[in-house]
């Protein structure tokens, strides 16, 4: 069994780091030479001038880098453009007037050849490696050194979310060749790859803050309409965010103790964080985001490597649509231009930045690392969670994973690494496409008054939206910058949205709302395959509706909805509290089990019932549930937002997350969780806190009170 990934020898780093300076040094020599040939004015007396120039550009940048990334993060996303685009110009111009054999280098001719030589350089040294990361793993390692860690003898963890991969897709990936580094971690009985049972709903809120927070109360769906602030609420918005994480953080969060929060909605109360979007508006961007920019960008082949990257996912993304529409693949939605540039940007910008943050973490030896890497999820939303440009994207990623292995094999202390999803995904045909309207046009013509839709997809232009609030700096400039920036893309999803239901549109987390400016309309929302009504303007929306009050102001809204071909079932509760699910043809006691009729929930996984009951026992739950309907031929499950793959809730493989961990801890683990299923994200949470506290984590963080733990597991089951 190997143990965690530790230092590697001082021997075999110095003989690594000897083989890739001089592959750099040839290719950035050949790479100036070629910018020399194709520049007119720029010329060398011999072709060995070139390879002087491209030593002296090393050392020049070696020098002068650290002073323009600390410029960069000093000012912000502007300091950081501004390295990007003329940072390796000034070492270029510098480099050449060192080298007397050069002529004709004026600062323009300079900047010029930077870019030249560095996409030259990107390519030649892609040939050379054949294809491998091992020349940016060298880099991420030398620029994230910083001073040693505190020397306390602790091994460190590295969680590693992937964003919506399914248990089952996980270990087809592995036995299909797609994921060699984790088939490698199980084969040598490192690690141990465990299935949990996501919680209703199976969103990326609710389990992230059930995994880094302990609980999950309070989170109906990815957005909602939140009785207590008066208004739709979204999860990646950093003012909503950060007020449901102050609604269940108690300072004892799965990163608490020197711990870093990477590209979450959540901080898992870490002293630190980047990209995160409960703290971007308490701390307006974070200098370590914008100086891991910095570091990235500056080097001449940091820059190229990420514009070739969103190039080539350009190219990739029009291609697989194409191929989609020629072979008339069924289910499929449009996937236009502005998600091909959404997915250049999450699967090459987000992605580099949040690797280039957690290698240095890993150097600087931080305790506990959590990050989230979006590109699977991303995919699977518009081509399909089993779609062959979803699974390619889990072979980058095991790449991925790869590269964070040899990194944390390089840090100052030992480290483990955890593997987990946060959901998982379920493939099937869009209701509105399905059946010509969508849900609030349903409850339209049921209820006989207009409401508000809130139906758009939302979560994925949040996450570009981060890094632009996050990078921005202290100066007005660049903050009423990025600010526009941000709120562009924040809204991106809702641009032009037609208010199709009839009443207003609402933009998430803010615009009038119900019982604000006189609307009083209700509100209609879709959550993957979740749909959630709130119908409560007769009492101010301050409470939930029972289904008789319901069926007293609406009599077509509950049977009306139980009936579409759309819909598997609907759920409220009764007077009593009592929660029931209904369909077409009976309804089901969530609490008992009595069934009166046909069961609504006999297509749904035997977990359904319980899960439900659950999710409407919060107070913040709608007035009704409505699960998408399930095909008993495919297993297909209708989504009521346009996309292909879906999650939220139940039926098929989305509520089926995965754990890959490291078998020593997992089967020495103390809690009751870890030896038999993981149900719910609060469960894992104490699951992955049991492996911290066997590595000698979290001696120090304040004790919570007994009464406290009962409260919490009875909140989040």
């Amino acid at each position: 069994m190997r143990p965690a990934f530790s230092p590697m020898t001082p021997w075999r780093w110095r003989l690594g780091d000897l083989g890739r300076l001089i592959v750099t040094w040839a290719t950035s020599a050949v790479a100036l030479a070629v910018a020399g040939t194709l520049l007119p004015g720029l010329h060398a007396d011999s072709p060995w001038d070139w390879a002087w120039a491209a030593a002296a550009a090393g050392a020049v940048g070696a020098l002068l880098r650290p002073a323009l990334v600390y410029f960069a993060a000093l000012i912000g996303w502007i300091g950081v453009l501004l390295v990007a685009l003329v940072g390796q110009g000034v070492v270029i111009q510098i480099s050449l007037w060192l080298v007397p054999g050069i002529g004709g280098a004026s600062f323009w001719t300079s900047l010029a050849a930077a870019w030249m030589s560095a996409l030259v350089g990107t390519f030649l040294g892609w040939l050379v490696t054949a294809g491998t990361p091992e020349s940016l793993v060298a880099a991420l390692v030398g620029t994230g050194r910083g001073a040693p860690p505190a020397d306390d003898g602790l091994t460190g963890m590295l969680f590693v979310q992937l964003d919506g991969v399914p248990a089952p897709t996980l270990q087809w990936a592995m036995e299909s060749g797609l994921m060699p580094t984790v088939r490698r971690w199980v084969g040598e009985g490192s690690h141990q790859v465990r299935e949990w049972l996501v919680q209703l709903p199976c969103t990326t809120p609710a389990s992230q803050l059930g995994i880094l927070h302990g609980s999950y109360d309070g989170v109906p769906a990815f957005r909602w309409y939140d009785r207590e602030v008066g208004r739709v609420v979204v999860a990646n918005r950093a003012g909503d965010a950060r007020l449901i994480e102050e609604r269940v953080s108690d300072g004892r969060g799965l990163l608490a103790d020197d711990g870093i929060s990477v590209a979450n909605l959540f901080s898992g109360d870490a002293a630190r964080s980047s990209m995160v979007w409960s703290r971007i508006e308490v701390s307006r961007g974070q200098f370590e985001t914008r100086r891991a920019l910095g570091w990235f960008f500056v080097r001449p082949d940091g820059f190229a490597r990420s514009l070739g990257r969103a190039l080539v996912e350009i190219n990739r993304e029009r291609f697989q649509a194409r191929r989609q529409r020629y072979r008339q693949v069924v289910p499929r939605v449009e996937r236009p231009w502005s998600f091909t540039g959404l997915r250049a940007a999450t699967n090459g910008l987000v992605r580099d930045v949040a690797l280039a943050v957690v290698a240095r973490e890993l150097m600087a030896g931080r305790r506990s690392i959590y990050v989230d890497f979006v590109d699977y999820d991303e995919v699977a939303h518009h081509a399909g969670p089993m779609r062959l440009e979803a699974l390619d994207v889990l072979a980058e990623l095991d790449q991925l994973v790869a590269m964070l292995e040899q990194i944390a094999a390089r840090a100052p202390r030992p480290y483990e690494i955890v593997l987990l999803s946060d959901h998982g995904q379920v493939l099937g045909q869009p209701f509105e496409q399905a059946h010509g309207e969508d849900l609030a046009e349903v409850c339209r013509r049921l209820m006989h008054e207009d409401v508000t839709w809130e139906g758009r997809p939302v979560e994925s232009w949040g996450r570009v939206a981060s890094i632009v609030d996050d990078a921005a700096g202290a100066d007005s400039l660049g903050e009423r910058a990025a600010g526009s920036v941000s709120r562009r893309l924040s809204r991106r999803a809702d641009a032009g949205a037609p208010a199709s239901s009839g009443g207003q549109q609402t933009g998430p987390g803010g615009g009038s709302a119900p019982g604000e400016s006189g609307s009083v309309d209700p509100v209609v929302i879709g959550s993957g395959s979740l749909g959630l009504v709130y119908a409560g303007q007769n009492v101010g929306f301050r409470r939930r509706m029972t289904l008789a009050e319901l069926d007293a102001q609406w009599p077509e809204l509950v049977p009306g909805l139980a009936a579409h071909p759309g819909v598997e079932a609907v759920a409220g509760v009764d007077a009593a509290g009592v929660p029931w699910a209904i369909g077409g043809a009976g309804a089901r006691n969530l609490a008992t089990g009595e069934v009166d009729g046909t069961d609504p929930m006999a297509a749904l996984p035997e977990h359904g019932p319980r899960m439900l009951a659950e999710a409407l026992g919060h107070d913040l739950a709608p007035d009704l549930y409505v699960l998408g309907a399930v095909d008993r031929s495919t297993g297909e499950v209708t989504a009521f937002e346009e996309m292909v793959g879906s999650h939220g809730g139940l039926g098929g493989w989305q509520d089926r997350g995965v754990l890959v961990a490291p078998t020593r801890l997992l089967g020495a683990a103390a809690s009751a969780e870890a030896r038999g299923q993981i149900v719910g994200a609060a469960q894992l949470h104490r699951v992955l806190v049991d492996m911290l506290e066997q590595l000698g984590h979290r001696t120090d963080l304040p004790r919570r009170s007994p009464g406290d733990d009962a409260e919490r597991v009875g909140a989040s089951g």
